[in-house]
């Protein structure tokens, strides 16, 4: 039997590190520089969240070894695909909808995440408590986000900019410790026992 291709798995993990990044470097601007127009910043989260809802559709169909770090993206990658376009299409005139739908994204994968790190401890990686940390803080952010306890323009930018930084920085996490790629990894089986039936 042949082994099973790695490249995908090479491309989902290398994506969601690099995306993560790109999470982290957006949201120190948007809380570094909170006056930035909301085109700008429609513009920018949408084209990410394309992006990235294509990288998590590639890690769920990749069949990594522990299969944690994927194992929701099929409908959160599509999720994802959806409000980048929907923002593309009208960057100026949906900026309060895009607070209120990435704050839910955001709590929701912060719930998931709590899922894989609780995951990750059975599995026996040494870092599932950062994991479940990350995932609350990035929780308790994304539901602020969602709320929005104060009405200010920057403000918000600002708090926008600390949720996708603890997005960025929950799915490195995940990604460097729960990702586990091997050369030997075989496909999937199913195994069948078969039962001879005697003639009566």
């Amino acid at each position: 039997m042949k082994n099973r291709c790695t490249a995908p798995m090479w491309v989902a993990k290398a994506g969601y590190i690099v995306m993560s990044l790109v999470f982290c470097g957006a949201g120190v601007l948007f809380i570094a520089r909170p006056e930035l127009s909301a085109v700008v910043i429609s513009r920018a989260l949408g084209a990410a969240m394309i992006l990235f809802g294509v990288i998590k559709l590639v890690g769920y169909f990749s069949k990594d070894l522990f299969r944690l770090a994927f194992q929701y993206d099929l409908s959160f990658g599509l999720l994802l695909m959806a409000l980048g376009a929907l923002v593309l299409a009208r960057p100026g005139e949906v900026l309060d909808f895009l607070f209120i739908a990435l704050g839910i994204a955001i709590l929701t994968d912060g719930l998931f995440k709590v899922q894989i790190a609780m995951d990750s401890r059975q599995f026996g990686i040494s870092t599932w408590w950062l994991t479940l940390l990350l995932a609350i803080i990035t929780g308790v952010v994304g539901a602020l986000l969602v709320f929005r306890p104060w009405d200010s323009a920057r403000l918000l930018t600002a708090l926008l900019g600390a949720s996708l930084l603890a997005e960025g920085i929950l799915n490195l996490c995940v990604a460097v410790s729960t990702v586990k790629i091997v050369a030997h990894q075989r496909p999937d089986v199913i195994e069948v026992t078969s039962f001879e039936v005697e003639d009566p």
